[in-house]
């Protein structure tokens, strides 16, 4: 499975078998975590073989089952913090897709364990990811129309059309999609600009769901096509 694949394959998965995390599937979750770290400035954590996190009232809240592994999304404390989350933790939900494996983002449904995670001074934990073996592969849900989130029109190229598509069916906080993606006019001798913005919400989490959507967006349109504005 390709990670564009995995775009169209990926649905919030709240209930596991059970079964913890192979080595090999473990061993390749933390590869990828090390380099987003690096790049992302990030600590992210794979917590494996733990179930505590997920049975307490909050989690029975968020109707999950059978968490053995979850990830940790800690980083050191920044106004741009969520977006590196989101952008970051998103190409490890999409990577666990490939390899066999179900996630869910998961905001406030998770109790935090003392011991299983290291918090250095000035780190925040910003979400929990559910990640291992689903019972199903979840359900898709509805999504916005691409114009109610983009300024596409019959003139756009197709690679602006193929990044709003795939940025619709990111993860975000309750399926809110407070965001938008503007083409911008093209200055001559430069790559087209994309200006991509958050929206209010009373949810929250809109930062963190910024970056989740920026990261779909630039798989499918090609980075090499655009910049951000």
């Amino acid at each position: 499975m390709t990670l564009l694949e995995a775009i169209q394959a990926r649905h919030s998965v709240r209930y596991y078998t059970g079964q913890p995390l192979t080595d090999a599937d473990a061993q390749a979750l933390q590869k990828k975590i090390d380099q987003v770290n690096r790049e992302g400035r990030l600590h992210i954590q794979l917590i494996r073989n733990e179930r505590k996190a997920f049975l307490g009232p909050f989690a029975r809240y968020g109707k999950f089952r059978n968490v053995t592994d979850y990830l940790v999304m800690i980083g050191e404390k920044a106004d741009d913090l969520d977006e590196r989350i989101g952008y970051y933790g998103e190409q490890l939900v999409l990577l666990a897709q490939t390899l066999g494996m179900n996630t869910c983002w998961v905001g406030l449904s998770y109790t935090k364990i003392p011991g299983t995670y290291v918090l250095n001074e000035g780190e925040v934990i910003k979400a929990y990811i559910s990640i291992g073996y689903g019972e199903t592969q979840g359900v898709a849900h509805k999504i916005k129309r691409i114009d109610q989130v983009s300024n596409v029109n019959d003139d756009s190229p197709d690679w602006f059309r193929h990044g709003v598509e795939a940025a619709l069916l990111a993860p975000t906080a309750i399926n809110q999609q407070k965001f938008s993606f503007e083409l911008l006019p093209t200055e001559a001798g430069q790559l087209p600009r994309v200006l991509a913005k958050r929206h209010f919400s009373l949810v929250g989490y809109t930062q963190m769901d910024l970056g989740i959507a920026k990261y779909h967006f630039e798989l499918a349109a090609g980075k090499d096509n655009f910049q951000w504005a």
